[in-house]
């Protein structure tokens, strides 16, 4: 049922009901598909998205490369773990290529995201070394489209 859990990730917001209907499907059926996927950890929960540059919240988002030396039968995992416990950290993942992880946070400063890094990452011991990128504008995330320019009725932009 990989179109339901498609649907889904496209938009939570779809009632069983309405579900049932996109996939020619029973009501029950969709609400016994959900409920099992939750109880398995495939649907692990639901997240609205917001565009906070239209709100009046001050925050900055920054994607972190991190070099890091793997630990002895543990290799990255418990870094990761001990990582994505801080409550600025939004995004852990393990990457290929020049640094190991890449993490994505979240500040209300960029002195708050330089006070992430230098006092609770860096110090961590097997942690080699940083580099910060400030992420400046969204453009696209998860598929949604940010501030996208206006298009009138012959296609030009607006």
């Amino acid at each position: 049922m990989d179109t339901l859990l498609k649907v889904l990730e496209d938009n939570a917001t779809l009632t069983p009901a309405q579900l049932a209907v996109m996939l020619d499907k029973e009501e029950g059926e969709i609400k016994n598909l959900i409920k099992q996927y939750e109880a398995d950890g495939v649907i692990l929960g639901y997240k609205t998205m917001i565009d906070w540059d239209k709100t009046d919240r001050e925050y900055v988002t920054a994607m972190i490369e991190v070099k890091m030396t793997p630990q002895r039968d543990r290799g990255f995992d418990r870094i990761a773990e001990k990582i994505y416990n801080y409550p600025e950290v939004q995004s852990v993942y393990l990457m290929s290529g020049g640094y190991d992880l890449c993490l994505i946070i979240e500040g209300r400063t960029m002195k708050e995201v330089a006070y992430f890094v230098a006092q609770k990452l860096a110090p961590i011991e097997s942690v080699l070394s940083t580099a910060t990128h400030f992420v400046l504008r969204k453009y696209k995330d998860k598929g949604v489209i940010y501030g996208a320019p206006e298009v009138d009725e012959r296609g030009n932009f607006i």
